[in-house]
């Protein structure tokens, strides 16, 4: 009896998010959570849940400026170790972006296990931003190979952390974003106190504080004087900021 081929999996782009535009003249991928290590496949559900709003909210602020907005559906459920699956599949998503609709540029929005990959993939030649929401990070340790940060060079970069996150830790995002800062002085950081991994206490306030990353880095609007602000400051200034309760309520819905 023949034996059936194993159907290899791939990554795929989700159903634009909001109305498509005519002219598509930038992107953002958005990339959800995973967990560390698994080969199942990732639940599209669960998947999406985390980063469906925000997306949907990106798609409404920058649909006059040419916005699409997908989410990445990775292969795998997990990390996987030194594979870094979602990272791969987010590459790939970014050449899916430039094969369809030319060289636009995107940006890598990703949350929990999401941000880590949208930071390891921001080196590719199309992506020239990244936001990652409570970044799941690999403990440091001296004998491992730190958290690569060369790729962040050219690229605006913006982390934001809850001070109470129990599942990834914040210290470890503030210690990247350090350590890129040296390189890469378009990188800053902010921290949502007494909020946890999921940032629902003022989530409001993230999300204008994404949107107005996400629409100055891709259409150069003017961003938010908090931004501006924690962009030029050196280290810690920058890396700490506080995002302050009711941000974002000036700004454009």
């Amino acid at each position: 009896m023949a034996h059936q081929a194993t159907p290899v999996r791939r990554a795929r782009l989700g159903r634009a998010l909001g109305p498509e535009p005519t002219t598509v003249s930038g992107a953002v991928l958005l990339l959800p959570g995973c967990d560390e290590t698994s080969a199942r496949r990732p639940s599209a559900l669960l998947a999406t849940a985390s980063v469906h709003t925000l997306g949907r909210r990106l798609a409404r602020a920058g649909y006059g400026e040419g916005l699409i907005t997908h989410v990445v559906h990775y292969r795998y459920r997990g990390w996987n170790g030194s594979e870094a699956h979602p990272a791969q599949d987010t590459a790939w998503a970014a050449d899916e972006i430039v094969r369809r609709h030319g060289d636009v540029p995107v940006c890598l929005v990703g949350v929990g296990m999401g941000g880590r990959a949208a930071l390891h993939a921001a080196g590719h030649s199309a992506v020239v931003s990244a936001l990652a929401m409570s970044p799941w990070l690999p403990e440091e340790d001296m004998a491992a190979s730190p958290e690569p940060v060369k790729q962040l060079v050219g690229r605006r970069v913006l982390i934001v952390h809850g001070t109470n996150d129990e599942r990834t830790d914040p210290e470890l995002s503030f210690r990247l974003a350090a350590r890129s800062k040296k390189a890469n002085r378009d990188i800053c950081r902010f921290e949502v106190h007494t909020d946890g991994h999921g940032l629902r206490q003022y989530r409001s306030e993230v999300h204008a504080l994404a949107e107005d990353f996400v629409m100055g880095t891709l259409f150069g609007r003017h961003f938010s004087r908090p931004v501006e602000d924690a962009l030029a400051a050196p280290p810690p200034i920058g890396l700490r900021m506080p995002l302050a309760a009711g941000f974002g309520r000036s700004l454009r819905k």
